[in-house]
């Protein structure tokens, strides 16, 4: 395990300090999720823009048509 270190303004800290006591974890835990939740995002945008790369912009275009049409 790795430790990090990071400077943010103290409201912001108070907050998040907060937050986290909100949800009854630790300022650790709570840092972890975010982490969890960033590298989430990250990851599924990557799988998308390289589906993108290899997709077929007329057939995409065809499915959202029929996804409105469903409606």
């Amino acid at each position: 395990m790795s430790t990090l270190t990071i400077r943010l303004p103290d409201d912001k800290h108070e907050r998040l300090k907060a937050l986290a006591r909100s949800n009854s974890i630790s300022i650790n835990k709570l840092m972890d999720e975010l982490a969890t939740v960033a590298l989430a995002n990250y990851d599924a945008r990557v799988r998308f823009e390289t589906r993108a790369t290899h997709g077929n912009p007329k057939r995409a275009l065809s499915v959202l048509d029929k996804l409105d049409r469903a409606d």
